[in-house]
């Protein structure tokens, strides 16, 4: 790259950050630099749906993170695979669109963040949408973001658990992201025609000609580039050699709720105590970077079934896998075409809650941990997470080697909220799959198994076996000045400092109510308003 300068430098190309890219390179005036620390996604499995079970821990495409040790999970670590590759993590994760409650915009609102309340924000979930429904006063069909019905034929077991979550009193939905997100339905993905449509395949791919737009890959950031207190660049490692870039107007991180928080640090911006402890000088002091860590946690129920409709089938059938790959090579159809949730649920773990406070995720496949290979038997998995988890957690560097992994600590169920409300979420998955119309497909419990009949065994097998939902946020949270915590305004600009704008999950100042890729990009779509509308009205902004 030599001396090259660009009007926008944005670090990750993820799920924010090829939005950015499509976005701020569509005014030809302005010169636009994507670097990715990954390669391309030329991996065949990423594009297949049901390919992110092969990619979880497949360290060519993926950071293989960890989380932990964990103090209320027996001191384990968590896995935490992130995407590393053109698409970040909506390259490599489980495809499901949800964009939360409307209620959780407004808190975000009501926390001091003018503009980021749910009729804030709908537009641009709207703008992102190629909704296969077609548009509607919540849904856009227009966008690059392909979002799809699924594609299974054989449903048997998935409609059984949706029966059986009527009978236990969650209604029938026909779509998650409606008026109201309570009830049991099935899941849309971002699948287009079959095939994953990640942000790289949706918006950074149709644009990838522009004169005016420059991809970097394989490029390990080492730091933001500063000025006094105005962010002029980056520097980054490639193939042995260090270089550097110049951002005219602004550098934008959209690395990642790991990624971000990570590199403001290696760069001297973030709490003082940790950078020193890591050997790296404090150039700017910023006590909430790595702080307000959120995560979803998953407990796992895992049984074995009657019949046919299980993926466990395929994958330990030769003639099966084969008709499955000539099903999908010929219709885009089949078992291949499913993400890491069937159907699923949005449930209220008790009477009295306001709002659905757990969501479960129906699989017709099962494996007694995520990434090992699938159980033998005919299985399917139904997982529980509390929505709105209270715990919170903490990301520090350990040094200044920009390739060492942060020190993560999610510190899940730390707050006595969460362990009730997960508690009761796994009773209530006992009591839904105990309905006849689910439990004539159940041969047995695997998972905890009968065993587990109190509430002390079930909280000791969340403490062995729960583990992430990979929805990792707040590591930057956005807030207000008065707000010792915040790291970004509402406009995403990093509190005391000019040309750097953090735009991805770790701005989330809480967590949304189910899965986070579709709001990733709904903070990206709006950052990209904003940035545009910053650069039309002229001046840089002053630190």
């Amino acid at each position: 790259m030599g001396e090259a300068a660009f009007d926008y430098v944005i670090v990750g190309a993820g799920s924010a950050g090829c939005v950015l890219a499509n976005r701020l390179s569509g005014d030809p005036s302005l010169a636009v630099a994507l670097v990715e620390a990954g390669g391309r996604d030329r991996n065949p499995w990423i594009h297949i749906p049901a390919g992110y079970y092969r990619n979880y821990s497949n360290p060519a495409v993926t950071w293989q993170f960890g989380s932990g040790p964990e103090p209320h999970l027996d001191g384990r670590i968590v896995s935490w695979p992130r995407g590393r590759v053109l698409g970040g993590s909506s390259a490599i994760n489980g495809l499901l669109y949800v964009r939360g409650q409307a209620q959780d915009f407004d808190v975000w609102r009501q926390l001091g963040n003018v503009g980021w309340g749910w009729h804030d924000v709908l537009p641009y979930f709207k703008r992102a949408e190629n909704q296969e429904r077609g548009a509607d006063d919540l849904h856009g069909a227009d966008g690059p973001l392909s979002v799809s019905d699924v594609r299974l034929g054989q449903r048997q077991l998935c409609d059984a658990f949706i029966e059986a979550c009527e009978v236990e009193g969650i209604p029938r939905t026909a779509d998650f992201n409606g008026p109201e997100q309570e009830g049991a339905g099935y899941y849309q993905l971002t699948n287009r025609n079959g095939r994953r449509c990640s942000t790289a395949v949706g918006y950074l791919n149709p644009v990838r000609g522009r004169r005016n737009l420059v991809v970097v890959t394989d490029a390990l950031v080492e730091a933001v580039e500063l000025n006094g207190r105005r962010a002029t660049g980056i520097r980054w490692t490639r193939n042995g050699a260090v270089e550097t870039i110049t951002a005219r107007r602004e550098v934008i991180l959209a690395a990642g709720a790991i990624g971000s928080p990570h590199i403001l640090q290696l760069s001297g911006i973030g709490p003082g105590a940790v950078l020193k402890s890591a050997g790296v000088p404090v150039r700017h002091e910023l006590a909430g970077i790595g702080e307000n860590l959120q995560d979803h946690l998953q407990a796992r129920f895992i049984y074995q079934c009657t019949g046919r409709g299980s993926l466990n089938d395929v994958w330990h059938s030769p003639w099966l896998r084969v008709h499955a790959g000539l099903e999908y090579a010929l219709t885009r159809r089949g078992i291949l075409t499913i993400g890491a949730g069937v159907a699923g649920a949005f449930a209220r773990s008790r009477p009295d809650v306001d709002l659905p406070d757990v969501q479960f995720h129906f699989m017709p496949l099962s494996a007694d941990r995520p990434g090992q290979g699938l159980n033998t038997f005919s299985g399917v998995t139904l997982s529980v997470c509390q929505l709105r988890p209270e715990s919170r957690g903490t990301l520090a560097i350990k040094s200044a080697d920009p390739a060492a992994h942060p020190t993560i600590v999610s510190n899940y169920l730390a707050a006595e909220t969460d362990r009730r409300v997960l508690l009761d979420g796994m009773k209530l998955v006992r009591r839904v799959t105990s309905r006849p119309a689910f439990a004539r497909h159940v041969v047995r419990e695997h998972l905890p198994g009968p065993e587990a009949a109190t509430d002390e065994a079930l909280m000791a097998y969340a403490r062995a076996y729960a583990t992430t939902v990979f929805h990792p946020c707040g590591t930057c949270k956005m807030g207000s000045g008065s707000d010792t915590g915040a790291v970004v305004d509402a406009r995403l600009n990093v509190h005391g400092l000019a040309g750097l704008r953090v735009a991805d999950a770790s701005i989330m100042p809480t967590l949304t109510s189910g899965n986070t890729n579709a709001p990733t990009i709904m903070i990206a779509e709006k950052a990209a308003d904003m940035i545009l509308a910053d650069a039309r009205n002229g001046a840089l902004r002053a630190a």
